[in-house]
């Protein structure tokens, strides 16, 4: 049976990846690399439990040893890079980390692919593709009025981890232009859905509207994003590894911009609909708390080329999204529970502090 390797697969988008992946009827199997940070959850997985198409490693993507071992055992076809350190609020508070993951990770595992797709044989090396899953943050900050980014729009990265992604862009480029090392990349906008860790701005409204806490939004609340389904995500991925030009960029954007004081008020409706409280409105719990550090003012995608060559749409709208996101977690609080932990409860009262 053929395999494709991913890292990062019990993390949020990489989860829904693997999850959607082994879905497809006849799909390959999955050797999923995942370090198992406080971000990654194997209960994520757990649908998978005795599924022999999933094969699960606890392995450090700077693990240079552990990466040849599995490389030489299960001879992937393809290569899909999920695994990183992916929230800015930490990337401010401890970058190292960020560098060690993002960076120095990054370039174990270009070593150890390029030192494996070497070893295939004409018809495998030309078939083999490596996937990497970046973000839109490497661009910088837009004003009100400028054009969407588009896969040529210049760097410039302004906090940590965006750095540290435009940093593992520029080796898979690299990687592509001096080896030959058959290359793919896209950068995307803010994901939300089912899985994601309740340190992002969806899950966290969520679990504290429904705990009764405040609902916590930087500065005036009226920084930009675009909001991407993860579903809508991975089917890009899924498109840009079967019929993607090598060495190409491919932004995948929902094309969705919206305030986040824009996507709380309409979480809080959601909420006030599906889980009404005993009087008034989750609203009435927001609570704007100081900014955090070099917040980029506004994002947006220019999703048009993957429309163009691939034709690639997301399927869903924020409202379709946001409800099924707002249902999922109203329906798996056993699974947000289980994830906040102690040691998440510590950050966020760090990180919030008024």
């Amino acid at each position: 049976m053929a395999h494709i390797l991913v890292t990062g697969g019990a993390g949020f988008i990489g989860a829904n990846f693997v999850l959607g992946w082994l879905a497809q009827s006849g799909a390959d199997s999955i050797v999923n690399v995942d370090k198992l940070t406080y971000a990654g959850n194997l209960k994520t997985l757990a649908s998978l439990e005795g599924d022999n198409r999933h094969i699960f490693s606890q392995t450090d993507i700077c693990d240079r040893s552990g990466l040849d071992h599995l490389l030489r055992q299960y001879k992937p076809r393809a290569v899909i890079h999920f695994a990183a350190e992916s929230h800015v609020d930490r990337s401010i508070h401890g970058p190292a980390e960020f560098i060690q993951t993002n960076v120095v990770g990054t370039f174990a595992l270009l070593e150890a692919v390029r030192a494996y797709w070497a070893t295939l044989d004409d018809s495998s090396r030309t078939d083999f593709r490596f996937l990497h899953v970046s973000t839109d943050e490497v661009y910088g900050s837009l004003g009100s009025q400028d054009p969407q980014f588009s896969e040529t729009t210049p760097y410039a990265p302004n906090s940590p981890y965006a750095a540290s992604k435009a940093a593992s862009d520029h080796l898979v480029r690299a990687y592509h232009h001096t080896y030959g090392l058959p290359v793919l990349t896209t950068n995307c906008s803010n994901n939300y859905g089912p899985f994601q860790f309740p340190e992002k701005l969806i899950p966290l409204m969520i679990a504290n509207a429904l705990a009764g806490k405040p609902l916590p939004v930087y500065g005036d609340g009226q920084n930009v994003r675009d909001w991407l389904y993860v579903g809508d995500h991975c089917s890009a991925i899924r498109e840009v590894l079967a019929r993607g030009r090598l060495g190409e960029t491919y932004n995948v954007g929902g094309w969705n911009e919206k305030t986040n004081l824009d996507v709380v008020h309409a979480l809080c409706d959601l909420l006030d609909e599906l889980r009404p409280k005993v009087s008034g409105s989750y609203r009435e719990q927001i609570a704007f708390v100081k900014d955090r550090p070099g917040h980029d003012r506004r994002y947006a995608i220019d999703a048009g080329k993957l429309e163009r060559e691939l034709g690639w749409m997301p399927a869903e709208t924020f409202e379709s999204g946001l409800r099924m996101t707002a249902q999922w977690y109203l329906d798996n609080q056993p699974w947000v529970q289980d994830v906040m932990s102690g040691e998440y409860r510590n950050w966020m009262a760090t990180q919030y502090a008024t």
